[in-house]
């Protein structure tokens, strides 16, 4: 008997997407189905990012998913991570953008060992430099070396308004953003100029970095911008030699704090002295140690906010979908 196509969609109705928790053909995962023969049964798997929803104003159409990377104070580690993470997206195959938008103290370009990097400009629009497969601009590449930025909130607006608009990011999946540490002017205009899809928020396991980790919190929830987890930096340190982990300090961890804030905990980072080292000579620590404790941590980190994004995308097209309610 020949087999249908309804049949192979009924026995695939048995796979279920594991993080949004429904079977593949009713989330619109199976495409192509073609019937030869049946001798033997072959699936490709492949994976493509899903659409953040995109209002009209926004100035990066072009990009997937928009991802800003914030903690309540600096020190943190908090760009350390927006690197890494970068990083490890792109070598899952992703195109992937960082926008450095902490306009005071920009450090991407010193990370990904491009300090001295100046963007060109083609038909009006500024390329982005790039490096380790991502696509990074900042208003660090635009200051001369020790150049102070002095300016207030309408400037600060504006500056940010043509990094993501007049520079030529092209078709991405994911942009993170590394904001500023604290609650001023940057998030807010960030909100104001592109839809994100959700924020990040890192921490390290200390009591006053988790008190005012909870109002950047509060900030977003204002801004109406989903929290889409936790990172905990410097969560413990990795004896070199007996391979122990030992914790550091002792204030809240961040699975805590993610619990606290009702929120995922997307992973923690151990705390690695050579990650710093790393930054220092512009190669991030996923380059200069891949196969090194904290190049896990982060490549698992960087799968659960892939998850998270593609479990947010799924229920705001879900709530699209269902009929008003009367």
């Amino acid at each position: 008997m020949a087999v249908s196509e309804q049949q192979v969609l009924d026995a695939l109705r048995s796979v279920n997407d594991p993080d949004l928790n429904a079977d593949i053909v009713r989330l619109g995962f199976v495409k192509d189905v073609v019937i030869e023969g049946v001798d033997d049964v072959e699936i490709e798997m492949t994976s493509r990012v899903r659409d953040r929803k995109i209002k009209k104003e926004d100035r990066v159409p072009t990009v997937r998913q928009i991802v800003a990377i914030a903690s309540g104070k600096g020190g943190v580690g908090k760009s350390t991570v927006t690197v890494n993470l970068a990083i490890a997206l792109s070598n899952q195959g992703a195109r992937v953008g960082i926008l450095d938008a902490d306009i005071y103290g920009p450090s991407i370009p010193m990370m990904m060992g491009v300090k001295n990097e100046r963007p060109m400009t083609r038909d009006g629009k500024i390329l982005p430099i790039e490096r380790f497969g991502v696509k990074m601009m900042s208003i660090g590449f635009l200051l001369e070396e020790g150049q102070a930025v002095l300016w207030r909130g309408p400037m600060i607006h504006k500056t940010l308004e043509q990094l993501f608009a007049d520079v030529m990011w092209g078709e991405l999946d994911y942009l993170l953003i590394d904001l500023p540490p604290g609650t001023g002017d940057a998030p807010m205009s960030i909100g104001q100029l592109v839809s994100l899809s959700g924020v990040v928020l890192v921490t390290t396991p200390h009591n006053v970095v988790a008190n005012i980790a909870g109002k950047a919190a509060a900030l977003f929830r204002r801004l109406e911008t989903p929290l889409l987890g936790v990172v905990e930096n410097m969560a413990g340190f990795v004896c070199p030699s007996c391979g122990e982990q030992m914790r550091m300090f002792s204030g809240m961890t961040g699975p805590e704090q993610a619990t606290k804030l009702g929120v995922p905990d997307l992973g923690s980072i151990p705390l690695d002295p050579s990650i710093g080292v790393a930054a220092d000579k512009g190669m991030p620590s996923l380059v200069a140690n891949p196969e090194s404790p904290q190049a896990a941590a982060f490549k698992a980190v960087a799968g659960a906010l892939a998850a998270q994004l593609s479990i947010a995308a799924e229920a705001q097209e879900t709530a699209g979908t269902e009929p008003a309610a009367s």
